[in-house]
């Protein structure tokens, strides 16, 4: 085989080569089956002899209502049993399918906060705002100044120096 792929006009003029002798056996496939159903219709269905008198229309009547009433029957029998066949046959499916097991993707990463996540799922819809920490209480802390006597510093140093004393005893 050559290295040369082949030109666009050619492979247009292949394709509709190709579809003009599909659309001929579209059109004789047509045609046989319109001649199959005359066919079958002038087999079964023979032409009713309207000759005669009314007792003879009248007995021609009622076998052509038994036949149909034949039909009808068999036609629900027949309906009947390819809707059993459909559920059979898309159980069968989803066995397949289930034995075949789902293939999961890899996924990847993705770094987006959760406003960004829901706008995402949600589109336009999305109003409600995940940021926690503007809906938190803000606490403010009172600065406790100490007062500062002026007292006696030696006190305040002989206070401390018991409360070493007591650290190193136990």
């Amino acid at each position: 085989m050559s290295d040369k792929k082949m030109t666009s006009s050619r492979r247009h003029h292949l394709k509709s080569l190709i579809l003009s002798i599909a659309a001929g056996w579209l059109a004789q496939e047509k045609k046989d089956d319109i001649a199959a159903k005359e066919a079958h219709m002038a087999e079964n269905c023979p032409a009713p002899n309207l000759s005669g008198d009314h007792a003879a229309l009248m007995e021609t009547c009622k076998k052509m209502a038994a036949l149909l009433d034949r039909l009808d029957e068999e036609r629900y029998d027949v309906a009947a049993k390819v809707g059993k066949a459909d559920i059979e046959i898309e159980d069968l499916k989803i066995k397949v399918v289930d034995l075949a097991g789902v293939k999961k993707p890899a996924l990847k990463k993705v770094r987006m906060s959760a406003d960004a996540m829901l706008k995402a799922l949600l589109g336009s819809k999305h109003t409600v705002n995940l940021d926690l920490r503007s809906s938190l209480k803000q606490v403010k802390k009172e600065v406790k100044e100490e007062s500062v006597e002026a007292g006696d510093w030696r006190k305040n140093i002989e206070d401390k120096a018991d409360r070493k004393k007591m650290f190193e005893t136990s």
